[in-house]
């Protein structure tokens, strides 16, 4: 058996994805990890990418790793401006999305939660933080954003 059986398979993990995705985008709270999308490919690429991600790390059939080659985490977001603060966003963040899909208090999602831990921790960074130089949010004057 594998975590992702024990969540509920590939069907359930799309919906925790797209969940905390959903999140990103409408908690205020989460504002600072949607906005270190804005400088990729987006939100959209970002979810598919993300499920076949954790379809992987998760046990089951490795979609990530089929289509680009490898899954290493720290090549990924090499890119990417990554604090302290942020990995523990992106950790309460999931946390909340769990909650919402009624996953926390399986075992296997325990085991999980501890192992993103570990790894949010291992992106923690110096790249350039170009949020520092930018307007809190380029977009605040288009309307609908």
């Amino acid at each position: 058996m594998s975590a992702l059986n024990d969540i509920g398979g590939e069907e359930r993990l799309r919906d925790l994805v797209n969940r905390f995705y959903d999140r990103m985008e409408t908690d205020p709270e989460a504002y600072p990890l949607h906005r270190l999308h804005f400088r990729g490919h987006g939100l959209e690429h970002i979810r598919q990418a993300q499920f076949e991600f954790l379809s992987g790390f998760f046990g089951g059939r490795a979609y990530y790793r089929e289509r680009f080659g490898h899954m290493n985490l720290r090549e990924l977001h090499e890119h990417v401006p990554i604090r302290t603060e942020d990995a523990e966003l992106w950790l309460q963040t999931f946390d909340k999305a769990l909650e919402d899909c009624g996953m926390m208090g399986i075992p296997a999602v325990e085991r999980i939660r501890a192992t993103l831990r570990r790894a949010a921790h291992m992106l923690v960074n110096d790249v350039h933080d170009w949020r520092l130089d930018s307007p809190v949010n380029p977009h605040a004057d288009q309307p609908g954003v």
